[in-house]
Order: structure tokens, then sequence, then C-alpha cells
């Protein structure tokens, strides 16, 4: 390993465990200081040559008892640097109840990933489990382009999780995407109906609360769109964030969202939510 630089984070109060990160020492990188002990994460910035972009690699490992505290300090830190940077983000989570294909997930501290990930467009790149069926490991990135070739299988030493092999390109490329999106020009929405249509509603809700009963509807739904909504290459652009979506306004819209009431799990028509007949 001669030809590399290594980057280590420690566990702390903890005699095991820990990050590492190699990167080869013909890049000019820096660590990024982390002031929060709490969050097991690693920053480090790689710089970009000539006139190509700094890209911000991360290695974060999330233990499956972390509580809601610490997790909100990791995603205000995950929001700062994925505003100004291109962002690879690759770790252990440990949210088993996530459906990466319908954006969906059961518990209310997994939801809370998924909305850090709509907030600052982000894309989860991983589609295969990587232990025992499940995916507890991710990668994220906010710049369309910036990694590909992942590739999932083998194990690395004793580790009982497949290994993820993939590239961190340092020049994003403005030719033809490869990303896929959904063509409502040539929906066919007389399919859809039928299809929504065969589920009978009233019998498979009945007793469900209003979060198990939004989560079947959008699986349901998101599965009829799959047959009915061709799909067509996604026009490239540098990453997933809309030019007049500025700093501001994405804050205006994050203050909205904190003053919304929360909605209680399981909570069911309790609150002045009325179910139709």
């Amino acid at each position: 390993m001669d030809v590399y630089k290594r980057f280590t984070r420690e566990r702390q109060r903890k005699r095991s465990g820990g990050m590492v990160l190699y990167v080869r020492d013909c890049f000019d990188c820096i660590e990024l200081n982390d002031c929060d002990d709490k969050v097991e994460c690693l920053w480090v910035k790689m710089r970009g040559k000539a006139n190509k972009t700094d890209i911000l690699l991360g290695v974060c490992y999330r233990p499956p008892n972390q509580d809601e505290e610490v997790d909100e300090v990791f995603y205000k830190r995950l929001a700062e640097v994925s505003q100004s940077l291109a962002l690879a983000l690759v770790g252990v989570f440990n949210l088993l109840d996530i459906c990466w294909k319908y954006d969906t997930a059961k518990r209310k501290q997994t939801r809370r990933l998924l909305e850090c990930v709509e907030d600052n467009f982000l894309t989860q790149v991983v589609s295969e489990p990587t232990r025992g069926g499940a995916s507890l490991d991710l990668l994220f990135t906010n710049r369309e382009g910036l990694v590909g070739g992942m590739v999932v299988g083998g194990h690395l030493g004793l580790s009982s999780h497949e290994m993820r092999v993939f590239s961190v390109r340092g020049e994003v490329k403005r030719g033809a995407s490869k990303t896929t999106t959904v063509d409502f020009w040539r929906a066919d929405f007389g399919r859809f109906r039928t299809l929504v249509d065969r589920v009978s509603w009233e019998r498979v809700l009945k007793g469900k609360g209003v979060q198990a009963g939004w989560t079947f509807f959008k699986e349901e739904a998101l599965q009829a769109q799959e047959q009915a909504v061709p799909m067509c290459h996604k026009m490239n652009r540098r990453g997933r964030q809309p030019a007049w979506l500025n700093r501001e306004i994405l804050l205006g819209l994050r203050k909205k969202k904190v003053g919304l009431p929360p909605m209680e799990e399981g909570a069911g028509n309790s609150r002045g939510v009325q179910g139709s007949r």
C-alpha cells in the first residue's frame, strides 16, 4: 500500500472498530475535521486538477442502535457538504426496512433518512443486497455521472458484507445520460386506472394507520406505474438540483416542512383525517 495515502477515524471510547480510507498518493487530498465525536464519519476532500471540481469522499458507519439525536447531527453535516461539493458517500447504515426501489420505509427513524436524501437531492446507487439479503451498505452521490461501474460481490477478509466496487470519476462527462426516468407523455393512463382499480382498497386498508396505509398505496401505485408508464433517458444536467433552487429557497422549504404538525405512526383517523367510503 505504499502508493496510497491512509486516512483513519478511530471509534471513541471503544477498543475496536473504526474506519479507514485509502487514496492514491497522486491525488492532492486533505482530511476535513468533524467536531462531533458521536457520529462515526470520515470526510476527505480530493482536490480537482486544472479546472476539474473538488470531490468530497465520505465514509460512514451508523450503529444499529444509534439514537435520533445522533442521526440529526449526521444529517445536518450531510446537508452542509452536499450543497457545495461533488459528493460520494459510502457506508454501513443498518436500516433494514428501506425499499430503495419505491423510496418507502416503515419506521419513523428510517423515513428520516429518506427525507434527508430527498431534501439534499442525493441519489442512492446500490441496488443489490450486501449482507444476508439486506441492503445495509449504501452509496450516495449528488452529481449524476460522478460514480459508475457499481459491482456488488465477494468478501474482503473475514467480513460478512459483500464488497462494493465502483469508480469515482474526476470529471463528469456531459455526454448522453444513462439515467432513466418515467415518460408520462407516452403513459397509458387507461391501463394505469385498470391496474389500480383491481385492488380492493376498502378491504386492504381496513385497520391500517395513516402511515401504513400510505406506504401500501404508494407501493401499489408504483407497481402499476411500472407497467403503464414507459421509461426514457433523463436530460443530462449537473447534478439533480434545479438551477432555480438556491439555498434560500431550500431553507424556506425545510422550515415549511418543520412547521407542519407531526403525524404519529398508526394514528388512523383520530386527528381529523376521515377516510372515504
